[in-house]
């Protein structure tokens, strides 16, 4: 039986999107606040200066988001040092200068979820806007670990965006179970999924999994008619299975 699934993106980026099977951009659901600046890494990535989806500083001039977050011909700016968006005063607006999709991407079904934006200059590193630290090639997060998902996307599928960045706690589930619940669609290789209280939803696409201190995922994709579903968890991008390819982008990009 074919699974339906829901990739967190903005109708209005791909409308095409509207046919397909995997529904992309999401918000947290039953999260709470975050504390201001508590999460400097965290960046909106906007189009025409609305939010459409997550990302974060992996160094002064890279942010690591979801492939499906672009369309291939618009034009996005990202915000950092941000926490409620309505404030421009604490936060800085800078255009991306190169759009690096994993060469390997596709939509349908969904695979190598994952881009490097290269920044038109470098930010200014301060208490507000800071890295986040990625994982060693090859090494995975493990079952029932505690991790930690933040947006600015809706409370539900059709709720409200948050102008607030909103975390919640997220425990990863066994790659096994997993694959019992999303069948082909979920890819051990390349994928972790996970389970909370709270989790991510419409508009939290291009996020950080964040375990510890380090990011260990990218928010991808949810179930489509429920962004926190129990039976069919919240899958994220596997950074580690990706890190020689940004390892080789960040350095042949000048």
């Amino acid at each position: 039986m074919t699974i339906i699934i829901s990739l967190l993106l903005l109708a209005s980026l791909m409308p095409h999107l509207l046919t397909f099977t995997a529904h992309v951009n999401v918000d947290i659901v039953n999260g709470k606040e975050a504390k201001p600046h508590s999460r400097p890494y965290m960046v909106s990535l906007q189009k025409n200066r609305n939010h459409i989806c997550g990302g974060f500083l992996i160094s002064d001039q890279f942010v690591l988001t979801a492939a499906h977050c672009w369309g291939g011909k618009e034009v996005l700016t990202v915000v950092v040092g941000a926490h409620d968006l309505r404030n421009g005063k604490r936060s800085d607006r800078i255009g991306v200068k190169s759009y690096i999709p994993h060469p390997n991407y596709k939509l349908t079904p969904i695979q190598n979820d994952i881009m490097l934006l290269k920044l038109e200059k470098k930010v200014k590193l301060n208490n507000n806007v800071r890295l986040i630290s990625l994982p060693r090639g090859g090494e995975d997060v493990g079952t029932d670990i505690v991790c930690i998902v933040a947006g600015w996307g809706r409370d539900a599928l059709n709720g409200t965006r948050s102008n607030r960045l909103m975390e919640a706690n997220m425990t990863t589930i066994n790659q096994a179970d997993c694959q019992r619940r999303w069948g082909s669609t979920f890819l051990a290789s390349q994928m972790i999924c996970a389970y909370g209280g709270g989790g991510s939803c419409k508009g939290d696409s291009g996020g950080p999994l964040v375990c510890g201190d380090t990011a260990v995922g990218v928010t991808s994709f949810v179930y489509r008619y429920l962004c926190n579903s129990p039976e069919h968890p919240n899958v994220y991008t596997k950074i580690s299975a990706f890190i020689q390819w940004i390892r080789k982008e960040i350095g042949n990009i000048k």
